[in-house]
């Protein structure tokens, strides 16, 4: 007798676990870990050095002031040509970049404000010394943002089908 296939003969548990197991496949495959591209990798180093080295300058241009008291003008050129760079590979580093070089502009005009005998006025002394101890925090910044690790599971599956949309 040839009797037809019901849903409660123990056929659709093993559907439904192969669906599942396939999905869940799909899932793990994509949110694999997202090794970044080299030529991607390279642009971000060259990046990430060029600010640092510029920072790392005007920290020592700082360091020259507070000694001679002699205002001094700080270097922007090296964040300005390698902004958009950071902003597409390390985001939240160079968001904290731009706010300090945004304010770079205060910093040397409080250089410049003196008083009797050099001094400073304290509200000119705390915004650059303010200045000073942000553009060493944006330097720890920006090398965090060189040893990020590739990123895994949501994140990297976010990333794949971003990616995979945006290109159409």
């Amino acid at each position: 007798m040839d009797t037809e296939r019901t849903w409660d003969d123990g056929s659709v548990p093993y559907l439904v676990a192969a669906i599942v197991a396939a999905v869940a496949a799909v899932v793990g495959w994509l949110a694999r870990p997202l090794v970044p591209d080299p030529e991607e990798r390279r642009e971000l180093t060259d990046a990430v050095s060029a600010v640092d080295r510029e920072l790392a300058a005007n920290l020592e241009l700082t360091t020259m002031f507070d000694q001679t008291k002699q205002a001094v003008t700080l270097e922007n050129g090296e964040f300005a040509r390698y902004s958009a760079t950071l902003a597409r590979h390390a985001a939240p580093a160079a968001a904290a970049v731009a706010k300090l070089y945004d304010r770079m502009s205060l910093a040397e005009s409080a250089m410049e404000r003196r008083g009797p005998a050099n001094s400073l006025r304290p509200e000119d002394r705390s915004l650059i010394e303010g200045w000073e101890g942000d553009a060493r925090e944006a330097q720890r910044s920006l090398r965090e943002s060189l040893e990020a690790r590739p990123s895994a599971g949501w994140p990297a599956l976010s990333a794949r089908l971003h990616g995979r949309f945006a290109r159409r």
